[in-house]
């Protein structure tokens, strides 16, 4: 199957740069000065073990693509871009398309499938980071990140498994699994914390910060009758991808941060914490701690320079009293 890859960048440029590495037909879709640096000098990845700079088909927009039977698309832009990305693919691609949802957050699938027949959710763990253009950081060798998949909203088929086959042969770890969704609501209890790095001036108290935003959404699940990986497990499942130093390339920080810096004022916490705030107020369950994480993260988004971060211990005890 060829790879489309819908977004190149910390996630998409990793997975497509790996893919094309291992042999696979990749197409990168980007945009901007990303775009043109891939076209004019290739795209350079980076792993604590190598370096390469590859040549690697991209263009900027879904139109400029004849799409074949054997295309796969794999979705990575930010859940905030997602609407526009799949009215952009909807109007050139064929409604039998398969769609792999490689996104944080859970409102990406349901979304998908009011364009696309043939729809799967993908678990995202790799440690990223795309700051400059033409250039991709993937802190972790091998695996290089964690991408199991399956049909949405549940089961597998073979397309599945055919992608997960390519990812572990491209050094990722990745299963097809019939319920991913459920390790991705796990996946997301990790995601609330994401703006944390925008807000605090240290990490001391940030594990109790965790429990709380943790502890609403878990009420939240457990209100709406979710399937939640439970927490040894999914330990388990995400403790097989472990971080490294890449050389003269350190991690830059969480995808919400990573927006910002590059002066994004759309980020993905409306779809992280927000969708805890969702739920709640469906379901009557308070997220006064994940409401304060969402007001702050826009807050900061939208003027980085004016905003004043604040200790952990004193976000703690506004949380507390929230």
């Amino acid at each position: 199957m060829r790879m489309i890859i819908y977004g190149a960048g910390a996630i998409g440029g990793t997975l497509g740069s790996r893919l094309h590495q291992a042999g696979f037909d990749v197409l990168l879709i980007a945009r901007g000065a990303h775009a043109d640096a891939i076209r004019a000098q290739g795209l350079r990845y980076c792993n604590p073990e190598s370096e390469m700079t590859q040549q690697i088909p991209c263009v900027n927009h879904p139109d400029r693509i004849t799409f074949r039977p054997d295309d796969a698309v794999l979705l990575t832009v930010k859940s905030q871009d997602t609407l526009q990305a799949l009215t952009d693919l909807a109007r050139v691609a064929p409604s039998s398309i398969r769609l792999f949802c490689a996104q944080n957050g859970v409102h990406n699938e349901a979304l998908a499938l009011r364009f696309f027949n043939h729809v799967y959710g993908m678990l995202v763990l790799c440690p990223g980071t795309h700051l400059t253009p033409g250039e991709v950081i993937n802190s972790a060798a091998n695996p290089g990140g964690l991408f199991d998949t399956g049909c949405y909203p549940q089961g597998i088929d073979d397309a599945a498994t055919a992608m997960a086959t390519a990812l572990t042969q491209a050094g990722f770890s990745a299963t097809a699994d019939p319920n991913v969704m459920a390790i991705k609501y796990a996946k997301l209890l990790q995601n609330l914390g994401n703006p944390l790095q925008l807000l605090l001036s240290d990490v001391d108290r940030i594990r109790e910060i965790m429990r709380i935003l943790t502890k609403e959404a878990l009420s939240c699940f457990a209100a709406a009758n979710i399937d939640c990986v439970d927490a040894k497990t999914s330990r388990a499942r995400f403790g097989v991808v472990q971080p490294g130093e890449v050389a003269n390339a350190p991690r830059g920080g969480s995808s919400t941060w990573q927006s910002v810096v590059r002066g994004q004022q759309q980020i993905e916490t409306p779809f992280l914490n927000g969708e805890i705030c969702q739920l709640g107020r469906l379901f009557q369950i308070p997220t006064p701690a994940n409401q304060l994480l969402l007001t702050l993260s826009l807050e900061v988004a939208a003027a980085p320079d004016a905003f004043q971060t604040r200790s952990s211990e004193a976000l703690l005890k506004a949380l507390s009293m929230a």
